[in-house]
């Protein structure tokens, strides 16, 4: 697919997650680009990959993208995809992925339709992007011409937000895990168990409860505030929930940037 330059030596470009973890890089995300092969190759693949990387390095992807060819100007087999993966098919992907790989954040683009974005939610995707945009400086010009791929979702932050909690779920924002050196080896140990949720869910309502003090309306906000309360009682640990609530308070009074 890439006949000339630097991606046109495959080998090397497979191998980047090995220089990069070489390079003290320890939090890697792979993916494929759906729809040039069969999609079953391609999933084996990147299951191969994944265990390849845990067991040369000691940790798997961070994140594995999962990507649908869509159509891009200068690209004409965007157009006809050799291999077009169905919507069902696609979900099947998602699922197989997300019970392989139960550790990984999965990641949708928005190259997909606004409603089956959120009906993905369901079977294992955990990050998505809102108000993108994929040409060069796209966040100050409006030539969608130079789009790398077309957008099938054009909602805002503020529509992404309030309809995937219409799903039940509802954003985070945190970057603790990078801010405090929790990657790599550190983060796997706690992911693979599932004790990272010990830190995901308190980071988690603290980081939307910043965004509905801070950008929200007032009726996204009386939902977030709703769907607070209840992830709250997700935290068994008594003592954490306590303090959860502590720092929540100190949220409201108007101190930023609180995490475990």
């Amino acid at each position: 697919m890439h006949p000339s330059g630097p991606k046109s030596n495959y080998d090397y470009r497979l191998f980047a997650m090995n220089r990069a973890q070489e390079a003290g890089i320890d939090n890697v995300g792979i993916g494929a680009l759906f729809g040039l092969y069969d999609f079953r190759y391609e999933v084996l693949a990147l299951l191969a990959h994944a265990s390849y990387l845990e067991n040369k390095f000691g940790t798997g992807p961070h994140t594995i993208s999962v990507p649908r060819l869509e159509p891009a100007q200068g690209a004409p087999i965007s157009i006809n995809p050799p291999h077009v993966v169905s919507d069902s098919d696609f979900k099947k992907i998602v699922a197989v992925l997300r019970m392989s790989v139960p550790y990984t954040g999965m990641i949708l683009s928005t190259r997909e339709k606004p409603h089956y974005r959120d009906e993905i939610f369901n079977l294992g995707i955990s990050q998505i992007s809102a108000g993108s945009k994929t040409n060069p400086g796209g966040y100050s010009s409006f030539d969608k011409e130079l789009e790398q791929f077309a957008v099938s979702d054009e909602r805002t932050l503020l529509q992404t937000v309030s309809d995937i909690m219409k799903e039940g779920f509802y954003p985070s924002f945190c970057t603790a895990c990078y801010r405090v050196g929790r990657t790599g080896e550190d983060f796997m140990k706690l992911a693979k168990p599932g004790e990272i949720k010990n830190f995901c869910t308190p980071n988690c309502i603290f980081t939307f409860k910043e965004y509905l003090l801070d950008y929200a309306s007032s009726e996204i906000k009386k939902k977030g505030e709703a769907l607070i309360e209840k992830e709250l009682l997700e935290i068994t640990n008594i003592e954490r929930r306590e303090l959860t609530k502590k720092k929540l308070k100190l949220i409201e009074q108007g101190k930023r940037d609180i995490y475990f």
